[in-house]
């Protein structure tokens, strides 16, 4: 083994967790950046769909990309463009500004994709499933990073201190790739025509669905804008299928759903995005709620974050755990015990969230699932889907995770909503539906993985 194949399974891990910090970067900063730049929490909260819409756009694109002969010029100017975005969001004198900084930033999802495609391509046959599994968790353990980061250094500095942070860590994860990752164009990978069409197509009707998702519960889920853009959705996304199927190279390749492997993980990454978000968005909440809301812990800024990092220490753990046993169980069986952890979280959390070790554990429990599934997922479409296609092929399984994610962020939003309490805090009744819902998604995943073993 190689000097330079040593270094590069940690040189990838270390670009993918900067680019997972920089994605968490946003949803504990909303209060302070309405109050900076005078504008309604509301207006606020485009700083998080702004993000996630270009997120969900330039996935699958870079997730193609990542198929093609230029994977470390991809990831080198990806992580460029992030940087840039970081630099906007850290100087912008105005609103408009900073949100396109955070615009920029959205090309953060798409960086463990690109990633996986480098490991599969450089690494052994014998690090390659560790290595993917390691990759695959990144998201989880930047979230438990980037909370704690961002309250230290926005309660300190401001606000604006963590996006310099972000930049300084992307510099070093830049340098990293142009040291580890080898030089020169990958001779063994097809050179095709980028599927334009279907690349737009995709781009539309995703952000048309997100758009819809994430502002439905502002505009009213019957309202003529929801159900407009929601059509408008359904329309462009068949479109896309449609095309998809009768191109030659597509960007995502819709056949390999006849894997029930592949199936079966990118199901699961729309039910458990959804749980994840709503667990995560409720744990912040109720660490920052005053006390007289019934529920509330009142952490300041400062510490609130720290309420995440159970969560990063539970799905870096659980990721080793499943790195020794992975070829003793089944990928599919890690999935389900990934799965059954996380509805144990969200029950735990349910019905006990009112002390602030609760929800560490709470928290801790999510990281574990979290860590055992997402290290099964993107392993399970890497053994049934060639190698020319493994980087389209999760690309697409992280936009359904983020659709997921969206999908319970607005779901929880507009239950919090719904449910007015102490000031601008929901009512209790508001925290247990929430919860709730989440335990219900996770163990729906679950019943359904079971189902499916019992079948076969």
């Amino acid at each position: 083994m190689t000097g330079t194949s040593k270094r590069l399974l940690p040189g990838l891990v270390y670009a993918a967790l900067t680019t997972a910090v920089v994605s968490s970067l946003g949803m504990l900063l909303v209060p302070s950046v309405a109050e900076q730049y005078d504008v309604a929490v509301g207006t606020a909260q485009w700083m998080l769909t702004i993000n996630l819409l270009v997120g969900a756009v330039t996935t699958p694109v870079m997730g193609r990309l990542s198929d093609g002969p230029h994977k470390k010029r991809l990831l080198f100017w990806a992580l460029a463009v992030i940087l840039l975005g970081s630099v906007m969001a850290a100087v912008s004198p105005t609103f408009g500004v900073f949100l396109a900084g955070r615009a920029l930033q959205g090309l953060s999802y798409g960086i463990v994709p690109v990633t996986i495609a480098l490991a599969r391509r450089y690494l052994s046959d014998e690090q390659v499933r560790p290595g993917i599994s390691a990759l695959s968790v990144t998201v989880a353990t930047g979230l438990g990073v980037g909370y704690p980061l961002t309250g230290v250094l926005a309660a300190g500095f401001g606000f604006r201190m963590a996006f310099v942070a972000a930049a300084v860590f992307l510099v070093t994860a830049m340098a990293t790739v142009w040291v580890v990752v080898p030089s020169g164009p990958d001779e063994r990978a097809p050179r095709q025509r980028f599927d334009v069409p279907g690349a737009v197509l995709l781009g539309i009707g995703l952000s048309a669905l997100l758009l819809a998702i994430s502002e439905g519960s502002g505009w009213g889920w019957l309202d003529v804008r929801t159900l407009t853009v929601l059509v408008i959705a359904v329309v462009v996304l068949v479109g896309w299928g449609v095309v998809e199927l009768r191109t030659a190279h597509p960007m995502i390749n819709l056949r390999i759903f006849r894997h029930t492997d592949v199936v079966l993980a990118n199901g699961t990454a729309i039910g458990l995005g959804a749980a994840l978000y709503i667990g995560l968005s409720i744990a912040s909440l109720i660490a920052q709620a005053p006390t007289d809301t019934g529920y509330g812990i009142a952490l300041p800024l400062l510490w609130a974050g720290f309420v995440m990092l159970p969560l990063s220490v539970g799905s870096f753990g659980a990721n080793r755990v499943v790195r020794l046993v992975a070829s003793r169980i089944g990928l599919p069986t890690l999935l389900r015990l990934g799965t059954a952890t996380m509805a144990v979280a969200a029950f735990l959390m349910l019905f006990a969230h009112d002390a602030l070790w609760e929800i560490l554990i709470g928290m801790f429990l999510f990281g574990v699932g979290l860590g055992t599934a997402y290290a099964a997922m993107p392993a399970l479409i890497a053994r049934t889907v060639v190698t020319e296609e493994l980087g389209s092929a999760v690309s697409f399984n992280q936009v359904l995770r983020t659709v997921g994610g969206a999908g319970g962020s607005a779901l929880s939003g507009a239950v919090l909503a719904a449910h007015p309490g102490v000031g601008t805090f929901p009512s209790n009744s508001g925290i247990v539906i929430a919860l709730a819902l989440s335990a219900i998604g996770c163990s729906i995943v679950f019943v359904a993985l079971v189902v499916h073993f019992l079948l076969r």
